[in-house]
């Protein structure tokens, strides 16, 4: 299993180094997942906002983590391409309840993590760097322990938080982001950078590669992005929030002129649907 999931761990590696960006079209479950590699993804990674909403609670670390490791589980036995986990800040109380949650995902065959530092919920405020670092050398610990070079990604809100803008918020995200590297991080991922002059600026400053977001109307395109330096994009719950827009659409046209014409514009048929699925036995990883 080591050698393995340790393949699949130096490809998502290398996907960070290819000739163009990796995109990222995020998967909620497994059946997102399968439709995501099919449509030739090298690579899927979750999202941690459409997982909660598909099972039924809000973003926020609220998705119980016995129902987070069961579709992850899923998600890993029907793909053969790497997986990687959003873990927003990485649950627990401490970094020693993150390095367990790691464990457990790379015990089911995750070869990436993404982990956040996020806002403090009482006071609005971006939190310190220190726990996030912390935080990223215990799972960089557990990692090694279990000789995986699993890609850990990390998130930092500095575009998100207000009361930080123009050069302030450019150093201040860079600062952490080279705290998150020394810690352990193979890659920083910065949601809410959008400025072209600004991407460009902290990719050619930071010694790992760079993830934004484009899970909203109006994203640059990826050639746009590769241009600037960026070398990881991703969609987000961006991939949730416009299917959940398309299913309205289909209930509201059928509820409201009793027609059926948006879901029949675009729609699988039975056999390619149990199609996706039609190699994997229960608890057996799919294989290439």
């Amino acid at each position: 299993m080591n050698h393995e999931q340790s393949a699949r761990a130096q490809l998502f590696h290398q996907l960070h180094a290819g000739s163009k960006p990796l995109v990222l079209p995020n998967a909620w479950d497994a059946a997102s997942a399968r439709v995501i590699e099919t449509s030739g993804a090298k690579a899927v990674a979750t999202s941690s906002a459409a997982m909660a909403w598909a099972l039924g609670y809000p973003d926020g670390e609220q998705l119980p983590l016995d129902e987070l490791l069961a579709a992850c589980r899923r998600i890993v036995e029907v793909t053969s391409v790497p997986v990687s986990v959003d873990i927003e800040g990485g649950f627990g109380v401490d970094a020693e309840d993150t390095g367990g949650l790691v464990g457990a995902l790379m015990q089911l065959g995750v070869v990436g993590i993404n982990i956040e530092d996020g806002k403090d919920p009482v006071t609005g405020q971006l939190t310190s760097a220190k726990p996030l670092a912390q935080r990223l050398a215990c799972i960089r610990a557990v990692a090694e322990h279990r000789v995986v070079p699993l890609f850990i990604n990390a998130r930092t809100d500095t575009y998100l938080t207000a009361g930080l803008a123009g050069e302030a918020r450019f150093n201040e995200t860079l600062e952490r982001a080279l705290a998150y590297v020394k810690a352990g991080a193979n890659g920083i991922f910065v949601p809410g950078l959008a400025d072209a002059a600004e991407i460009k600026r902290l990719a050619a400053a930071l010694p790992v590669p760079l993830n934004v977001y484009v899970g909203y109307p109006g994203a640059p395109d990826v050639q746009t992005l590769q241009a600037l330096g960026v070398r990881r994009i991703s969609l987000g719950c961006g991939t949730m929030q416009a299917v959940l827009a398309h299913l309205a659409s289909i209930t509201e046209q059928a509820l409201v002129q009793g027609r059926f014409d948006i879901m029949g514009e675009h729609m699988l048929t039975v056999s390619q649907a149990n199609g996706l699925f039609a190699a994997v036995s229960p608890g057996v990883r799919r294989t290439a």
